[in-house]
């Protein structure tokens, strides 16, 4: 089997919490708290979970935004958590990002050109003033926009337009994996439909890997190969994306899933509504961080923290269920089947 393009073992990061301006550290925010995947060439693993599950945090530690407590960082078989910044600079430009907001992505101040001109100077992929207006071109193409938009500025295009505009200049630099993080939640949604279906284009036709960090389940269905739940900072479920949506193994996910809209009128479906509001990363529960609002909940959830294993065939859960006989676990029948019907 070929190298994963992007390995992620057990990465950490807390944020300590401290006193006043000159104070010490008083505690720590567990943000993210372990959290371990692969991503091979070419795919699209989608990182999913309520707000403030950490999942922004981990693609913002993938990049190097900030230092990792703990864990691994692997791109392409050389791990990059630990590498100076002066090695790192090389191995920036195979992996880039599309934020949520691409206004305040572009800078007000450079036309369309320069900004997607700065890239190319910064990692010398042109060979010449002319090569460099040709991948410029060739950008505007690539994202469906007129080549004359070059002369403009950030604030004359429409929020899909401008999103393309940061999809160019994150191809600008010719990577191996973008990281969009919420790349469609801020649109419209025949905007967001486009700008999807643009991003599994592009895919396909330079064989580009992307980690894909969502909340909308609706998107994540439509354009990933497989699907990473997160909650409270950890990973609870991996599995292919129809594995998860026609049976999930975990009951964070069974409770997501059951929140995505119908695709058919009239179709029966049970709405799981979770009880209490997700806990503090200041201070985790012990045991299984779901249990506290988990409708199966039982003594050993409270006291063991369950380890994400496989449960069949590329299909990992971190739950206790899956330890008590069929008979009893409540997620080992087809019960997740009626969730998404249309598979």
């Amino acid at each position: 089997m070929s190298t994963p393009i992007l390995e992620v073992n057990d990465l950490k990061k807390h944020f300590p919490i401290r006193a006043g301006f000159f104070g010490g550290t008083t505690g720590y925010v567990y943000a993210v708290d372990g959290v371990s995947f692969s991503i091979a060439k070419g795919e699209t693993l989608s990182l999913v979970g309520e707000s403030g599950c950490g999942k922004s945090t981990v693609g913002k530690a993938i990049l190097r935004l900030f230092d990792i407590t703990a864990g691994q960082v692997v791109l392409d078989g050389q791990r990059i958590d630990d590498m100076p910044y002066g090695t790192l600079r090389p191995m920036r430009r195979r992996m880039q990002v599309v934020f949520q907001d691409p206004f305040s992505s572009l800078n007000p101040r450079m036309r369309v050109r320069d900004l997607l001109a700065e890239p190319i100077r910064n990692f010398g992929l042109a060979k010449d003033s002319a090569d460099l207006e040709r991948r410029v071109g060739d950008l505007m193409d690539r994202v469906r926009l007129p080549r004359d938009a070059v002369n403009r500025w950030p604030h004359e295009f429409s929020g899909g337009q401008r999103q393309r505009i940061c999809i160019a200049r994150a191809l600008a630099a010719e990577p191996d994996l973008i990281i969009c993080d919420e790349a469609v939640s801020a649109l419209d949604v025949s905007v967001k439909a486009q700008i999807v279906n643009l991003l599994q284009d592009l895919q396909k036709e330079l064989g580009l890997a992307m980690l894909f960090i969502s909340h909308d389940l609706a998107i994540v269905e439509h354009m990933t190969h497989r699907v990473a739940v997160m909650y409270l900072g950890k990973i609870v479920e991996v599995a292919p994306k129809r594995q998860l949506f026609a049976a999930p193994k975990h009951p964070y996910t069974e409770a997501l899933l059951s929140a995505v809209p119908v695709p058919e009128p009239g179709a029966a479906r049970e709405r799981i509504i979770l009880k209490g509001d997700v806990p503090s990363p200041i201070k985790p529960p012990k045991g299984c961080r779901f249990h506290t609002r988990c409708p199966y909940a039982f003594d050993r959830c409270r006291q063991d923290e369950p380890q994400l294993r496989q449960t069949e065939d590329g299909h990992f859960a971190a739950c206790h269920l899956h330890d008590l006989p069929a008979a009893d676990n409540p997620l080992a029948g087809a019960r997740g089947a009626a969730v998404i019907a249309h598979h």
